[in-house]
């Protein structure tokens, strides 16, 4: 359970709840261009002895305006909470992107939302940020109305990789479709993770001699269908080394929404609705349809091995 205080919508906010240096944007993912934002909020609070807060929106942007694409998220509510108290965040405003926020001009945002509504002191904002109706907020506007409303403005430079790539939310969307986890974790700075409860399937895994534990996908972005080297995290606070298949098992009969799959090794425990964590460490190979389930149970085994090998110290 993260110590961030999450705090739902922007009215009416206790005393408590007001008053902090905030970092603006989605921070789906919290990468490492993320971080820079935050931590110039962290920098500012610092010696107003303000609160450190970050401003996100539930549904995200691109959900409200683009239903019908594909899921996309990097992370739920809850490894958002956790990874932003890592860095030393001590509220989340998620506030609800409807009509009212989605119509609101860029003025409107900064006076009614910010100023009235979370009496920011210090607002921190990404080089390429936008806000406000038709997004014709940017950096420099956000900076003169704190100017006109009275609270400090900083800016956070792009941040890229040694060849001068921008970190982004999308290229790690990109890395994982691509079957790439090792190049998702280097932008994340941390490796991409599938939360969620663990959900009965058809035992099959288990009559096979490697058990495995099934995390619905949800709104997450989906991988490339495979197999993967994993570390997940049970809600005791156990480590395990694994190996998992993310996608539709084309070998068995009768299964079509993909599905986490996961076989941790050394471990025969009932997790049945428990919720765990698990990341993807590296990609083994690709999905593939055996003509039985004894050829799969070979090759299960086989992945099974390699990954140990992978994350064996």
């Amino acid at each position: 359970m993260s110590r961030v205080r999450v705090i739902h919508g922007w009215t009416h906010l206790a005393d408590r709840d007001r008053g902090a240096a905030v970092a603006m944007g989605t921070f789906d993912g919290v990468h490492r261009g993320h971080q820079k934002v935050i931590a110039l909020a962290t920098e500012a609070a610092k010696p107003i002895g303000a609160p450190v807060g970050v401003i996100t929106f539930d549904p995200h942007p691109r959900a409200y305006f683009r239903p019908d694409e594909p899921a996309f998220r990097l992370m739920k509510p809850d490894q958002q909470a956790r990874a932003l108290e890592s860095l030393g965040v001590d509220i989340l405003y998620v506030l609800p992107w409807d009509p009212q926020l989605a119509n609101m001009s860029d003025r409107e945002f900064a006076t009614q939302v910010l100023a009235h509504g979370l009496g920011a002191r210090h607002v921190a904002v990404g080089f390429d940020n936008s806000f406000g109706k038709d997004r014709t907020g940017t950096p420099d506007t956000m900076r003169q109305y704190g100017q006109e409303l009275g609270f400090g403005v900083s800016i956070a430079q792009e941040v890229t990789d040694a060849q001068g790539e921008k970190f982004s939310s999308t290229a790690v969307r990109e890395a994982l479709r691509d079957g790439h986890p090792e190049e998702a974790a280097r932008i994340l700075g941390r490796p991409f993770a599938i939360e969620g409860p663990v959900v009965r399937g058809r035992q099959l895994g288990r009559k096979l001699g490697y058990p495995t534990a099934n995390v619905a996908l949800a709104d997450y972005v989906i991988p490339k269908y495979g197999v993967y080297a994993t570390r997940t995290r049970l809600p005791d606070g156990r480590n395990l080394p694994g190996v998992a298949n993310i996608g539709v098992n084309p070998t068995v009969d009768g299964v079509t929404t993909p599905l986490l799959e996961v076989w941790l090794f050394d471990f025969d425990e009932d997790i049945y609705d428990q919720v765990i964590e698990t990341d993807l460490v590296a990609f083994l190979r690709p999905e593939a349809k055996f003509a039985g389930l004894d050829e799969m149970t070979v090759q299960v085994l086989k992945d099974a091995a390699q990954a140990r090998r992978l994350l064996t110290p």
